[in-house]
């Protein structure tokens, strides 16, 4: 399976084409003209039909904001080459010409899939992302234990999950970059103002840039600005933006400076980075240890067995009392799925709690 979507200013990516092969025929299904999908929801999310996609994140994306579901189970081209030792994040076009020996062509990368008609070329190359992948993963397969394959379906019912799981925009000031510098009543600014933006996002389905840009956002929450008049005046924000939203960021701003002189304690906690814990060095080093010790025990990569990232996420999910992954209702990769098992006596001999 592969989709081909529509998304320049919406939160959401919009279905624009759907390719299936099931080894004997393939098919290019429309979802714009189609009333009712539930035939293919079915089987997207039968149990015994195992859904091959390469490099599955922006399709789960799309399945979960166009049909509502995720397809399961799923077997990721991308993730299973890796795990291998095929290649590292290997693009579709490389990955079948390193096993079949076949050059795709590429032209037509940058189509409108929401236009209508689609060319015969785009057709065209819209069949061969589902042709040759079916035979890409009956190569890749020959190549798996039993035990790999099954780590590559957890995988990506991993990755299902988190794309699934909906932050609560109370939280969304979490995911903002440098929100760390900000305190007492910017940072409670800033909290309002990123709720307003993600709320807003939802309700209209615009990128969450096109509400209004993080750089801004930052920038208001530091300044606080208490008239459209100051907020103009902000390097960050366009005269646009200003009469767009001037209004509504302008009353957030207020919002925030009334609730923390009547109640100076309504400020959020201060944000914390785990680079200013003085722990975080040494324990650092001590999982990168674990790291080494479980891919000599598992014979699986360091790379594909955890990256900086997921060694952040387990930390964070020990030290702080909230951070994105809490306020999702998600827990640390290498606490969950496969990894589990394979961590979970090392990391108890570390007391990270």
């Amino acid at each position: 399976i592969d989709t081909d979507v529509g998304r320049t200013r919406t939160l959401y990516p919009w279905l624009g084409l759907i390719q299936m092969n099931d080894g004997e025929q393939v098919s290019l299904i429309d979802p714009t003209v189609i009333d009712d999908l539930e035939p293919l929801k079915k089987l997207l999310t039968a149990s015994n039909c195992i859904k091959v996609l390469h490099s599955c994140s922006e399709d789960l994306d799309a399945f979960h904001s166009s049909l509502g579901v995720v397809p399961a189970p799923i077997f990721d081209t991308q993730f299973a080459a890796q795990l291998c030792g095929i290649g590292t994040t290997m693009g579709y076009a490389n990955l079948v010409e390193t096993l079949l020996g076949i050059t795709l062509d590429k032209g037509e990368s940058r189509t409108d899939w929401l236009a209508r008609p689609l060319s015969e070329k785009q057709l065209e190359y819209a069949a061969n992302d589902v042709i040759y992948l079916y035979q890409v993963y009956e190569q890749i397969t020959a190549k798996l234990s039993a035990e790999q394959n099954q780590i590559v379906i957890n995988e990506a019912a991993g990755l299902a999950l988190k794309k699934t799981a909906q932050m609560d925009s109370e939280f969304a000031y979490l995911a903002i970059k440098n929100n760390w510098k900000l305190r007492g009543k910017s940072l409670l600014a800033l909290k309002y103002l990123a709720a307003w933006r993600l709320e807003r996002a939802r309700q209209k389905n615009m990128a969450l840039n096109f509400v209004l840009k993080e750089s801004a956002m930052l920038n208001i929450a530091m300044s606080l600005p208490t008239s459209k008049t100051a907020l103009s005046k902000l390097s960050s924000i366009t005269p646009q933006e200003v009469r767009i939203t001037g209004d509504q960021v302008v009353r957030i701003v207020k919002r925030a400076i009334d609730d923390i002189s009547q109640d100076p304690t309504s400020a959020p906690v201060p944000v914390k980075r785990l680079s200013e814990l003085s722990q975080y060095k040494p324990t650092m080093a001590k999982l990168k240890e674990v790291l080494t010790t479980v891919a000599s025990e598992s014979g699986i990569g360091t790379d594909i067995l955890a990256s900086k990232k997921q060694l952040h996420q387990l930390l964070k999910h020990a030290w702080f009392q909230i951070d994105e992954y809490k306020a999702q209702g998600l827990m640390p990769d290498l606490l969950i799925g496969w990894r589990a098992p394979l961590f979970a006596e090392h990391l108890s001999r570390l007391e990270l709690s």
